[in-house]
């Protein structure tokens, strides 16, 4: 036997043959240790004869196929015939050099590798005289095989491999990329490498790459991810698609014309159509792959697709119609059109999948990480700029209307986002949610790349679905509060600490230093961080040796400065947003809150995330000669339960936020992403665990889009109760304009709002009536009362005999300070407490409570 055999793929390549071979037998390699196997795919240009000629001279044998040109056909065809257990695929056009080959085969014949790939998108490789076009087709064509591949170059053309690794490939491999078929027939069994190659263009004959090969490779991939999405199944989706859109249009301007409201109509209009069209997809656009007659469990994930589909539908229909003021009759297409996708694709990969020639469990769940993820990010596009702001974003929006280098009660990052959010995109939720998508992203991107390190892509992959369905991820993604870029900071942080301290990179310090200073001014919970580094150093013999090094101490100066706006505007104002915080943990009162902290957790991370959690924390053990392992399950074990072991000591004496240990669990996060995919490896609750991770993604995903429709659009037969207190202030701001108006008009006299609430009520009232400048709203600190931030703004007021309208979320607030001070001695003539109702489209959805006085006396002296 040769040492290894070269398969080169022929079709009309007369004018290269003589060059290749030249170029081949004139390496520094004994003749007899290869073998060239030209296979041509029916040349017409005299290629066939010029292989014959050097037939009679060389090593090289000629198979000359009499099927259909396929280059995939073609290369398996070389495998079977070869006399040798390594191949190596190249090309006849001398884009491949040859010279490079000896690199490229060493790897396979010394054993190190079971495939070796000629790169040219790694750190060496290169392209040399490729048109652009080619070059972005190119890029793009590997780009999108990333997710299911882990390789830098899968579309290369020159590789090495083992033969029996062929034997794996599917029968139905069709295309131009067989190292893609190769590579995903054998995931997770081989150890591949790259090395890099000078990739340039031809200089003889004409390329065969067509707009039929890409549609092909296109569809392959589709195929192999686990989808049935072809031309075929499209087609026949469309035709049916197009009956449904019929049946959606019709249905939905009947409704609209009998005043049946804006959800009911899309919702029944859906329901009809979608239901019509699952019948015929299952009988004829699916028919391929499936009996063609209903299942109960297809059913229900068509439900699934179809209320996802659905409850983005509403938020395209609303930002149409209420933003845009497109009349519904017109807006219901583009609505149609923009959820279509969803469909098609939900019923090509999760409704009918390919169970025929099913992918790999871990093919599978890197397919619906990607589709999750995508439809998370753009049901937030959709939602950002429609859903109304929640109290704490207001206020944290009238930050950025004061703008500091800091603030009473959290640092200064929240408003400096909205700040900048606003300036490009307006005062809009749109503008001030920004900042929270992009922060979502880089958290998301860090702790991709930590689990990637820690562990693997797929494990990275399960990992951003869970950030993204988890509430803790998927509330501070789109909630533009002091979590949004602390998540960012803390994933970051994170990453560049494991770089440091267990990949032992010096340059990671310089990453840290930024990441922990970013964090320290998003929130100064990733203080807990610091304390666990040290922790992580005085257990770890290895990351110990750092404590002697420059490195630590400047990446800490680092942050240091950073932080420093925080401590200048401390330092000017009796350091008082330090002590706020230190009253925090110092303070005397006593409030036993484990119990509250454990269910704020289950909430946070959901019941199946929380026990997952549980089992990676006290459970997963690593073996002792695998000492790299052993120290990264110990970094996952420090950075996660050093700040919760601080939490419930916390909570002993005083009741945690809801969401105040959202952030420790990003560590831990990679280790629970990791276990999904080794249920092997885990005992029975282990595997009853990973068994709930399907329903859970399900429900988390599904009850966002359906919070989300049902305070934008509302949800029909669900009244509005769950949100009156917080929430619909837009509605609540009108009112109480009104109000002032006739304040304004009977008395003539400009009046003083006042929100009677720390900051919720004015910060609420202040968005939504900003346009309107002329009004003076206040907070409750104007009756000696506390007020946070806006102490500072407006700090004290003077008696006034300017009308005083008291607006509260209840009636108590409107009567007594929280000390139980009664307010009416510090107002003149104070009227009865009164209410409105304030509607939505027309229908009842909270009240607010208010007070009209004559004037203000001043706050009551103290006793």
């Amino acid at each position: 036997m040769t040492d290894f055999s070269i398969v080169v793929p022929t079709l009309n390549e007369a004018e290269n043959i003589d060059s290749l071979v030249t170029r081949l037998t004139a390496l520094d390699l004994a003749p007899d240790t290869f073998e060239i196997i030209f296979v041509d795919d029916g040349s017409t240009d005299g290629t066939p004869d010029k292989v014959r000629s050097w037939a009679k001279q060389s090593n090289v044998r000629l198979i000359e196929r009499r099927e259909k040109p396929d280059l995939t056909g073609s290369i398996l065809a070389g495998v079977a015939a070869a006399n040798s257990n390594v191949i190596v695929v190249m090309d006849a056009d001398l884009s491949h050099p040859p010279e490079q080959l000896p690199d490229i085969v060493a790897p396979v014949l010394n054993n190190s590798f079971d495939v070796a790939i000629g790169s040219r998108y790694i750190a060496g490789g290169r392209i040399e005289n490729w048109p652009l076009y080619r070059q972005l087709l190119s890029r793009v064509g590997g780009l999108i095989a990333r997710p299911i591949s882990d390789v830098n170059d899968a579309t290369s053309g020159f590789f090495a491999f083992r033969r029996e690794l062929a034997n794996n490939i599917s029968n139905h491999a069709r295309g131009y990329k067989v190292l893609l078929e190769l590579l995903m027939a054998n995931q997770g069994k081989i150890r591949v490498t790259e090395i890099p190659i000078c990739f340039s263009d031809r200089t003889r004959g004409a390329s065969k790459l067509s707009f039929s090969h890409q549609q092909a490779y296109i569809q392959r991939l589709i195929t192999l991810a686990g989808g049935t999405a072809s031309l075929n199944t499209a087609g026949r989706f469309a035709v049916v698609g197009l009956f449904g859109v019929i049946i959606d249009a019709l249905i939905f301007q009947w409704m609209i014309s009998r005043d049946a409201g804006l959800a009911m109509s899309h919702f029944v209009s859906f329901f009809v159509a979608a239901t019509t069209n699952y019948a015929f997809n299952s009988k004829w656009s699916f028919r391929d792959h499936h009996a063609g007659y209903l299942h109960w469990h297809q059913f229900g994930r068509f439900l699934t697709v179809g209320l996802l589909a659905l409850l983005l539908r509403g938020g395209v229909l609303a930002l149409l119609v209420y933003v845009l003021k497109v009349p519904p009759a017109l807006a219901i297409f583009p609505a149609i059109a923009a959820t279509a996708i969803v469909n098609y694709l939900g019923s090509a990969f999760y409704v009918f999948p390919d169970l025929k020639n099913p992918p790999s469990i871990d093919i599978q769940w890197r397919t619906a990480a990607i589709g999750i993820v995508l439809f998370a990010v753009l049901l937030r596009l959709v939602y950002f700029g429609l859903a109304q702001l929640i109290p704490d974003e207001a206020y944290y929006w009238q930050y950025a209307q004061h703008m500091d280098l800091s603030f009473y009660d959290h640092p200064p990052m929240v408003a400096w986002l909205i700040w900048l959010g606003t300036s490009i995109l307006g005062h809009n939720e749109f503008g001030i949610r920004i900042g929270a998508l992009l922060s979502g992203l880089i958290a998301m991107s860090y702790l991709y790349a930590m689990a990637q390190n820690l562990y693997d892509k797929s494990t990275a992959m399960r990992t951003m679905l869970l950030l993204v369905i988890l509430p803790l991820g998927f509330g501070s993604g789109f909630l533009m509060i002091p979590d949004a870029p602390l998540i960012a900071a803390w994933a970051a942080t994170l990453y560049y600490m494991e770089r440091a301290l267990v990949a032992e990179q010096r340059s990671a310090w310089l990453g840290m230093g930024i990441a922990f200073g970013l964090g320290l001014l998003s929130k100064y919970t990733v203080g807990l961080l610091g304390i666990a580094a040290l922790a992580f150093v005085i257990i770890d013999p290895t990351a110990r040796r750092w404590m002697l090094r420059p490195y630590p101490y400047l990446a800490s100066l680092l942050a240091l400065l950073l932080f420093s706006p925080v401590i200048l505007w401390n330092y000017e104002n009796d350091w008082a947003s330090f002590a706020f915080q230190s009253h925090r943990v110092l303070s005397d009162r006593y409030q036993f809150a484990i119990h509250q902290l454990f269910l704020h957790m289950i909430v946070l991370l959901t019941p199946i995330g929380f026990a997952a959690a549980a089992l990676a924390l006290f459970s997963i053990k690593k073996p002792a000669d695998r000492p790299l392992e052993r120290r990264q399950h110990l970094f996952v074990q420090i950075f996660t339960g050093i700040p919760l072991i601080i939490f419930v000591i916390a909570s002993i004496t005083d009741a945690p936020r809801f969401h105040w240990t959202g952030p420790i669990w990003l560590a831990i996060l990679p280790t629970i992403a990791w276990m999904i995919g080794h249920g092997d490896q885990l005992g029975a609750i282990g595997k009853r665990i990973i068994k709930g991770w399907r329903l859970t993604i399900a429900t988390c995903i599904l009850a966002y889009a359906f919070v989300l429709h049902y305070v934008v659009l509302g949800i029909p037969g669900i009244p509005y109760h769950l949100f009156t207190e917080h929430y619909f202030w837009r509605e609540t701001a009108n009112e109480i304009t009104q109000i002032a108006a006739d304040v304004r008009n009977q008395t003539g006299k400009e009046p003083i709002i006042v929100g009677m609430s720390k900051w919720s009520v004015a910060s609420a009232l202040a968005f939504y009536i900003h346009g309107d400048a002329a009004l003076d709203i206040r907070s409750r600190n104007m009756f000696g009362d506390s007020g946070a931030m806006y102490e500072y703004w407006f700090p004290s007021q003077a008696p006034e005999d300017r009308p005083i309208i008291q607006v509260g979320m209840k009636r108590r607030h409107l009567e007594k300070t929280r000390q139980g001070t009664d307010l009416k001695p510090m107002l003149i003539q104070p009227g009865s407490i009164e209410y409105r109702v304030i509607e939505r489209y027309g229908t009842p959805v909270r009240r607010v409570y208010y007070r009209i006085s004559e004037g203000f006396r001043g706050v009551a002296p103290a006793n």
